[in-house]
């Protein structure tokens, strides 16, 4: 299933790595560098190249991942409380239920392709929404969420320690996953899952995906099943995403039914759009950016409006201070519709494609040409 990395490719992920490892250093002057955001940049960048794995490599859109999200959240927080709060059973258990969950829509799902594929997601996401929120509450504990309690069994923990006073939080063989150390953990799973990518894309396995993406029909006239591989791709994708929906629960023991809403599988399309669909780096990009906007754009409000623009007359101020007002706070949701319009209007490959468009210039032109052409228009597969 897998290939050898090339030169190139060892490159992209030791360069890959040195960014993420020093986030915390690098994000400092852009006001980013506190844990929890560093966090989101991790769990999401998780979230964003698992999709990609899908809609990038087969051209299939999913607007259902946010289950597999949920879903990994929730079998992350009752391992905790059934079993131990080391963060490993966790993780292994949420992507389990994940990946047996997207085997399941998938079978249902991949019958379908193009729009009727992309609405059968949904569909299948809103059913998750529902159950979770009123149908399944005693596994789910409804609309307030699932949350960890003292009187928790955890089973294995309790085997050999006494149980404290206090709730326990997550760890990792005893190191607490609070703070930076939590970010770290989220850093190393995002790496681990950047490399698996990369091994995927440079396959056989990924090379047939693409195929599937560029031509479905002729592959299968030729007699070739094309199913086995998109579910291959579909139960891939769904684990990574209950892997960023476990390594929540890591940072936040808690998992509430609002992470399997249609939202958040819109937001993750937005991030794989945004950064480049089919690129390596373009989803974990887009997923930087929308949570880096999210939390500078949803922090300001009028109060913060009318200290920034003091410097102007009162007549002036008032009327900029009410329309910048619209783009921030509960508003930003316009700011990003509007970078989002801007990059696919301007850049319809996305940042990736900026980046290669500026290599291009300033690089002597010819590196275009080597390079692969994974920023190309998605076709959804017929």
């Amino acid at each position: 299933m897998f290939a050898n990395l090339s030169r190139n490719d060892w490159l992209l992920f030791a360069i890959f790595s040195a960014i993420v490892l020093a986030a915390p250093i690098l994000f400092m002057p852009l006001g980013a560098a506190y844990p929890a955001l560093l966090q989101k940049f991790a769990i999401f960048g998780i979230f964003a190249i698992g999709f990609n794995i899908l809609f990038g490599l087969t051209g299939y859109l999913s607007f259902g991942h946010a289950a597999f999200l949920g879903v990994g959240s929730y079998a992350a927080v009752w391992s905790f409380k059934l079993l131990t709060m080391n963060a490993i059973p966790a993780i292994i258990f949420a992507m389990i239920c994940s990946g047996l969950f997207a085997a399941v829509i998938g079978y249902v799902t991949l019958r379908r392709s193009g729009i009727y594929f992309s609405i059968l997601t949904l569909a299948f996401a809103q059913m998750s929404y529902n159950l979770a929120y009123s149908v399944l509450t005693p596994i789910t504990n409804g609309e307030t969420g699932l949350q960890l309690a003292s009187s928790d069994p955890r089973i294995l923990d309790r085997m050999f320690f006494e149980a404290g006073a206090g709730l326990p939080s997550p760890d990792f063989f005893g190191i607490q996953l609070q703070g930076y150390g939590g970010f770290y953990f989220c850093a190393i799973a995002l790496l681990i899952c950047f490399y698996l990518t990369i091994r995927i894309f440079r396959s056989p396995f990924g090379m047939m995906l693409k195929a599937v993406k560029s031509n479905q029909n002729r592959m299968m006239y030729t007699g070739f099943n094309t199913r086995p591989y998109l579910r291959s791709a579909f139960i891939i994708s769904g684990m990574f995403a209950g892997l960023a929906g476990a390594l929540m629960a890591v940072t936040d023991p808690l998992a509430g039914a609002e992470r399997m809403q249609w939202t958040a599988s819109g937001e993750v399309v937005l991030m794989t759009i945004l950064g480049g669909v089919g690129t390596l780096v373009g989803p974990v990009i887009g997923a930087v950016v929308i949570k880096y906007f999210e939390n500078i754009f949803s922090s300001f409000n009028e109060q913060a409006l009318h200290q920034t623009f003091s410097f102007l007359p009162d007549a002036l101020e008032t009327p900029v201070v009410k329309l910048l007002s619209l783009f921030v706070g509960d508003g930003w949701h316009l700011t990003l519709g509007l970078i989002f319009m801007a990059i696919v209007i301007f850049l319809p490959g996305g940042i990736m494609e900026g980046v290669k468009r500026v290599r291009a210039r300033f690089g002597g032109g010819g590196t275009g040409k080597a390079e692969e052409q994974s920023v190309a228009e998605v076709q959804p597969a017929e």
